[in-house]
Parts: structure tokens; sequence; C-alpha cells
């Protein structure tokens, strides 16, 4: 009996850490990069929370740092309708997440290029909340800036 629940309690440690790997908040970051890449709507809708809020902050041509709102839909019709001449990648640099039960924030500076050029560079910080289908995006906040970008 004894030897059948150590196996009981090693099978689900087993089996809850491989369910959770395949819903990490890593890797749902992972696959919206490559459905961003891919101009994949409905994969990116699909990583999203209802609700979903897209922030970005930059400055003004006067150096006045500002908190800018997007809409998740409209950030989705614009990717889905870059002309296929126009080459974007987003390269990312090493991430950090932390976590704490059903939320998580991934941190992690990124490039932008289009048709190759460097165009600017910042930071993504991402908010996830775990809900009953897996780990969803709530919250895409970004900044953007042109100079000291590394090269």
């Amino acid at each position: 009996m004894r030897l059948f629940f150590i196996l009981f309690i090693f099978m689900s440690t087993f089996l809850g850490f491989s369910q959770s790997s395949l819903t990490s908040p890593e890797k749902i970051i992972e696959d919206f990069f490559v459905a961003f890449h891919q101009q994949d709507t409905t994969m990116l809708r699909s990583l999203a929370y209802k609700d979903i809020q897209i922030k970005y902050i930059g400055k003004t041509k006067e150096g006045v740092t500002k908190l800018n709102a997007g809409v998740f839909k409209e950030f989705l019709s614009d990717l889905k309708n870059i002309p296929e001449d126009v080459k974007f990648e987003e390269r990312l640099g090493f991430y950090s997440v932390e976590q704490d039960n059903c939320l998580a924030s991934v941190w992690m500076p990124y490039e932008f290029y289009l048709n190759k050029e460097l165009s600017h560079c910042g930071v993504n910080n991402f908010q996830l909340i775990s809900t009953k289908k897996g780990w969803k995006i709530f919250s895409i906040v970004d900044t953007r800036k042109k100079e000291a970008c590394k090269h």
C-alpha cells in the first residue's frame, strides 16, 4: 500500500509538472511571438484575455514621456494588413518571469526591425492571468525609443 501511495504522489507530481509546463506563462509568450510573426490573428486572439489592454510608453517630440493606449482589435487589424513586401521582426532579449499563484509578469527587452532596418527598441511587459482555459494575456505595455538601442 505504501508503494502505491508513493507511486501515486510521484505520478501526480510528474503529470502536474508536464501539464503546467505546456501552459506556462513563458509558453504563452513564445506562442504570442510565433503568431505575431506569422500574422496569425486567430492564434493571438486565443492567447488574449477578453478585456486585454495594450499600452505603450514613448516620448513626444518635446521630450515629454507619454502613456498611449491602444485597442487590441486595431492591433490585430493593423498586423493582418501589413503588406507582404514589408518584412518585420521583433528580436527579443532574455526575459524574466515573476509569478504568484494566478498572476504572472513577463519582462523582456526587444529590438524591432522593418525591412531589416532597426526601427526602435524598448521593453515589453506582459501581464497574464491563470484561467480555467490556461494562462491568458490581459495586459501588454511596451516602451519605444529610437536612441540607445543595441546594434
